[in-house]
């Protein structure tokens, strides 16, 4: 699968945003699209994840209330909507893939596709 991410930018402290990942070469109901991020000198970590087919969705503690994971089968695209942004929500945000859902969903090292990265600042 190959992902292509936007929607990044500069925002205020308080303000919302929302990412799309188009996804091509073929996504089926059993496949995983999520967003991780990686702040300046920090590790890649878990934001969001869904199952492509449904039923199944994840968020990390530290956006839960905040972020929301949809996506849209016409559009083959995944969005990640986010609210009430705080300035540690700064960093470069990635939509990555992988073939099911395992109890392992939120390590970045079971997923097989990444996109480009997208950065958020969010300023205080």
């Amino acid at each position: 699968v190959q992902l292509q991410a936007c929607g990044g930018g500069l925002v205020q402290a308080g303000g919302s945003l929302r990412l799309s990942c188009a996804a091509s070469g073929g996504t089926g109901s059993d496949n995983v699209l999520a967003w991780f991020r990686q702040g300046s000198g920090k590790e890649r970590e878990f934001v969001a994840a869904l199952r492509w087919g449904g039923g199944r969705y994840a968020y990390a503690d530290s956006v839960k209330g905040r972020f929301t994971i949809s996506r849209d089968n016409a559009k083959n695209t995944v969005y990640l909507q986010m609210n009430s942004l705080y300035p540690e929500d700064t960093s470069v945000y990635y939509c990555a893939a992988r073939v099911r859902w395992t109890t392992n969903y939120r390590s970045s090292v079971e997923y097989d596709d990444w996109g480009q990265g997208t950065q958020v600042t969010v300023s205080s």
